[in-house]
């Protein structure tokens, strides 16, 4: 078929992405063939398409599809996740712009309205996704809030609190006064902000004397229980013992005594404020104080913040500054910068709060995940990061699972009396009855006597549990699905996410499966802009995937942003990228376009240069299909890209369409042109993973395929040996090429005028190769001309082309000579180098063995100048 004269990127997307889900080829059903599985980190269900995704999923897509190309049942899981946090906090918004608060609706009106958001704004991504060419097998797309997947989220719940591992405690956390939750510590981002740090008198109690506290929060004075001092501290020996009185408060508490204390920061006084302060917290449990929590869900100042009750902790700050100085109870306040902790979700600042709240025990299953990690049963890719997984279990904490939120799986737990203890935990309240009947001992209870824990789970604890939920792992442990494709093959996700997602998935399998969920972790780098900046939809340093791939084709995009996405390292975005792919695009759509044009003739017998041009290019594609298998086996997806890319743009573009092109006007060969073609499809195949609609539209031109013929299903080629001299003849004949391309380029000469060549080699192995593509008509073997001419070197061989008569001698001459002084004074800076025994002995060995080679190179040329000079 004859393909047009320019390629049109977005009519090609569209016809073939409808033709591959029409066909049904990204559905899998476990077969006898071996499964590789992917599933996707699961975007928010509030989200859009945005970089970090586009690099993401198309690293995914180019192993689906080149997995699914070596023979393997390639299942790729798509989904969203609910997000409990940022999707309530969109729900609200828009109760608010409605005029509903939500504290005016019940859980069950609330989740309407939630319903309600997800279903019109949740499928926005997946269907972006489509647009970048991903081959998911939608047919199995997933929601974390679907019933299965909430129901095996319940039983994980229940299992972990009947083995002990999940318990309900009064602990101090990390309060979001915007989103009105408790947030993880892995989901507290320290931001450097400009402060004031303030001292504060605090009066000893029964004298006129004060001891200075310093605090960055005064407004906190109304929790402060006792100010804490080092017991070393010899400066405030004379108060042990003693007491003070708060400020403005006027609260008498005790001086106490705890090595946590730094003596040297600030005053060297602390003040304890046990339900505002987690260090404050542990100090207080260690002393038995006691907890005033002055501050509401909201960060405003409670009923325990006296004249101050109900104004926000901010706006106090800024007040009470001022009372203090009007008491004289401000000694003074100084600018201070100091890291604050803000919610990454909502970006408010974290307020520490003293609250009842769930927990899963992590120790003893952290040591597991820990050591399949270290021993490379999960291997991760750069393998860097397993020093950072290491420091992160071997320090791990609790995880604080509830949230403050009613979006999300509710917690499996029903109370049946006031009591702290007088809650069950099952998988429903039919469960829970039976349950509660047994503790307590009641025999008339009914299910209306009990209540459901009102709050939800961390959407963490949904997602850790993807890789087993997307295949019903939990609920059917031993069904066809899961048994097939879990443990998945490879994971790929960002750094960022290591502790909340990666670890826990890996903690999850070992625990409800006895086996780890994937075999490969392949880290990506961050998406930044180009003065380093994280890129994002909300910093506005983000362009819209779309639009790219409406500008640059879909393809275009996948190359461009791959090209410079070497694993782990962050990639610093660049839309000339972008346009590299298009370029990319339009370069292998005019080298199948100039095939097309060539006129076939059977009766023509293959040439010897089309003979030489055919078994290099063969080798050349089975050396880089080995190369590029190699690459990916290390996740160098990136690396492998360049490879292909070089192999089709100048080997196959530049050098090999050359050597077989015929003269224009000329036919070609039938059998040369049907090699090229095999050859073309070879380069399809081994490229449809990285541009899928690009190949697919050239690989329809190409024949007439039936169904079970398209690309995306198509068997990749094997590696084949390859022979190498075959290979290194040709480099030195391109390498020849070259340097008469060179010299026709600064002498001005038109690539149609017949030059002829003169050497001390007694043959060239491809001299038909060479007469070609430097059009030469004579290569005079074992001669040297007398005659005035441009010599080279290739390795050892010299190469010399007789100027032509109108040459200005002169000129040359004085070029000559310029050269050779620019080379002796080279090798006499080089010599000085290698005679300093400090270079030698400390330089790498490599670099010593470049700049030997250096010295060899400009001393041969020398010699060669030297005896141009002679000739002119």
């Amino acid at each position: 078929m004859q393909i047009s004269e320019k390629y049109n990127p977005l009519e090609t997307e569209n016809k073939w992405y409808a033709y591959w889900m029409k066909n049904n080829y990204f559905h899998s059903t476990p077969d006898d063939r071996p499964p590789y599985t992917i599933v996707i980190p699961p975007p928010n269900v509030t989200g859009i398409l945005h970089m970090g995704h586009m690099l993401n999923n198309t690293l995914q897509d180019v192993l689906v599809r080149r997995a699914r190309m070596q023979g393997f049942n390639a299942c790729w899981v798509p989904g969203t996740d609910h997000a409990s946090i940022a999707t309530e906090a969109k729900v609200v918004a828009k109760l608010k712009e409605e005029g509903i608060d939500k504290k005016d609706l019940t859980r069950e009106e609330f989740l309407k309205h939630a319903w309600e958001w997800t279903d019109k704004y949740g499928g926005t991504i997946l269907e972006q996704l489509k647009k970048l060419g991903c081959s998911c097998d939608w047919e199995r797309t997933k929601f974390t809030m679907e019933d299965a997947l909430s129901k095996q989220v319940t039983t994980s719940f229940v299992d972990l609190y009947n083995k002990g591992l999940i318990y309900r405690g009064y602990r101090i956390v990390n309060w979001d006064p915007e989103a009105k939750t408790n947030i993880s510590d892995e989901e507290v981002i320290f931001k450097e902000q400009n402060g004031q740090l303030y001292y504060l008198k605090y009066q000893i109690e029964g004298t006129e004397e004060f001891l200075s506290v310093a605090t960055t929060r005064p407004e906190t004075i109304f929790g402060d229980v006792a100010i804490c001092i080092n017991p070393n501290d010899e400066k405030y020996a004379h108060l042990k013992g003693k007491s003070v009185i708060v400020p403005i408060v006027n609260r008498v508490i005790p001086i106490i005594e705890d090595d946590y204390v730094d003596i040297e920061f600030g005053t060297g006084a602390l003040k304890i404020t046990p339900a505002h302060d987690s260090n404050d917290y542990e100090i207080g449990k260690r002393h038995s104080l006691p907890m005033i929590d002055s501050l509401d869900d909201d960060g405003n100042l409670n009923e325990h913040g006296m004249h101050y009750a109900g104004k926000n902790r901010f706006v106090v700050r800024k007040m009470i500054a001022k009372e203090l100085v009007e008491k004289d109870l401000l000694l003074k306040s100084e600018d201070y910068i100091n890291k604050v902790g803000t919610s990454e979700r909502t970006g408010a600042v974290i307020e520490p709060k003293v609250s009842v709240q769930w927990f899963l025990k992590m120790e003893n299953l952290a040591k597991p995940a820990l050591d399949v990690v270290m021993n490379d049963e999960v291997k991760f890719y750069p393998p860097k990061f397993k020093n950072t997984y290491k420091h992160w279990m071997e320090n791990i904490r609790d995880w604080n699972i509830s949230r403050q939120l009613w979006w999300g799986q509710q917690i499996p737990a029903y109370f049946y009396g006031e009591g702290q203890d007088d809650f069950v935990v099952a998988e429903n309240i039919e469960a829970a009855l039976i349950l509660a009947k047994e503790k307590s001992q009641i025999s008339n209870l009914e299910i209306s006597n009990l209540r459901q824990d009102s709050d939800a789970l961390d959407t963490w604890f949904s997602s850790w549990l993807w890789p087993m939920s997307v295949f019903d792992g939990l609920n059917d442990k031993d069904n066809k699905e899961v048994n097939y494709y879990y443990p998945t093959s490879d994971l790929v996700t960002g750094p960022d996410i290591i502790f909340f997602w990666v670890a826990r998935m890996i903690m999850a399998g070992i625990e409800f499966r006895g086996e780890v969920p994937f075999q490969n972790v392949y880290f990506t780098g961050i998406v930044r802009d180009k003065k380093g900046k994280k890129m994002s939809k909300s910093a506005g340093n983000s362009p819209d995937p779309i639009e790219l791939i409406e500008k640059y084709g879909a393809d275009g995009v996948r190359v461009g942003i791959l090209l410079s996405s070497a694993a782990g390292n962050d990639l610093l975005f660049d839309e000339e990228l972008m346009s590299q792919g298009r370029n990319f695009a339009t370069k292998i759509w005019n080298a199948y376009r100039l095939i097309q044009g060539f006129q076939q003739d059977s009766s023509i017998k293959m040439s010897a240069a089309d003979a030489q041009a055919i078994a290099w290019f063969e080798n050349n594609l089975s050396k880089t299909i080995a190369e590029v298998n190699d690459q990916f086996s290390k996740f160098r997806i990136s690396d492998a890209l360049h490879l292909i890319y070089k192999l089709i743009w100048e080997d196959f573009c530049s050098w090999y369409l050359e050597a077989i092109k015929p003269k224009y006007g000329d036919p070609i060969s039938a059998e040369v042109y049907a090699k090229t073609i095999a050859l073309f499809e070879e380069l399809m195949k081994l490229l449809h993973p990285f541009m899928p609609f690009l190949t697919e539209e050239l690989w329809h031109s190409m024949s007439e395929r039936g169904i079970s013929e398209a690309l995306i299903v198509t068997q990749q080629t094997k590696e084949n040996t390859v022979d190498e001299i075959v290979l290194s003849d040709i480099e030195t004949s391109k390498e020849i090429v070259s340097g008469i391309r060179n010299y026709r380029q600064t002498k001005g000469i038109s690539p149609k005028d017949v030059l002829e060549l003169y050497t001390n080699s007694k043959n060239f192995p491809n001299e038909e190769f060479i007469l070609k593509l430097g059009n030469v008509s004579h290569i005079n073997f074992e001669t040297k001309t007398d005659l005035p001419s441009f010599t080279f070197l290739i390795g050892g061989t010299e190469i010399s082309i007789p100027f032509s008569e109108d040459l200005d001698l002169e000129e040359e001459k004085a070029k000559t000579e310029e050269e050779l002084k620019y080379l002796k004074g080279f090798l006499i800076s080089v010599d000085r180098k290698l005679s300093n025994e400090k270079f030698v002995a400390n330089a790498k060995p490599e670099i010593v063995e470049n700049e030997r080679k250096k010295m060899q190179d400009a001393q041969d040329k020398i010699v060669l100048l030297e005896a141009k000079l002679k000739t002119l």
